[in-house]
């Protein structure tokens, strides 16, 4: 998998729809989720495209403090059903965490993790904080790292 970023600028058209695809893909149809996906952050963020055969497989969008949360934050993690047994849900991870701790020069990332991923978040540094959540409909916990 290649992973690009790219602010938002950058993104052509093809690569915007494929990543929009892959996120109603996922969060409404295989999560069966009614929500608005589109929420005029996306202008805001920094976007992690892994590609795979010039297909979008897996997908982050990060925040520098301020915008999302009080900090950092990443979101909207995403990998396709058929190529999640690749561990492109870590390379993606790792390539975001590294991009915020490049770009905005933090360590201190939040983000709100459905509560069947905690280990996967803990995985890379990620701590559960706060009481648990629904958010449209689906258990959430807030994570931050260290």
């Amino acid at each position: 998998m290649d992973i690009s970023i790219q602010e938002f600028d950058a993104l052509d058209i093809y690569e915007l729809y494929d990543l929009l695809r892959l996120r109603s893909e996922v969060f409404v149809v295989e999560q069966d989720c009614v929500y608005q996906d589109l929420d005029d952050k996306d202008s805001k963020a920094l976007h992690i495209i892994g590609k795979k055969e010039g297909r979008v497989v897996a997908y982050t969008r990060c925040f520098k403090p301020g915008i999302y949360f009080e900090e950092a934050s990443i979101g909207r993690v995403v990998v396709d059903e058929k190529e999640r047994k690749y561990g492109y849900g870590h390379d993606i991870m790792k390539a975001s965490i590294k991009a915020i701790n490049d770009l905005y020069r933090v360590k201190k990332i939040k983000l709100s993790a459905q509560t069947y991923l905690i280990k996967f978040y803990e995985s890379h540094g990620f701590q559960t904080t706060g009481e648990g959540y629904l958010e449209d409909g689906i258990p959430h916990i807030a994570m931050v790292t260290a």
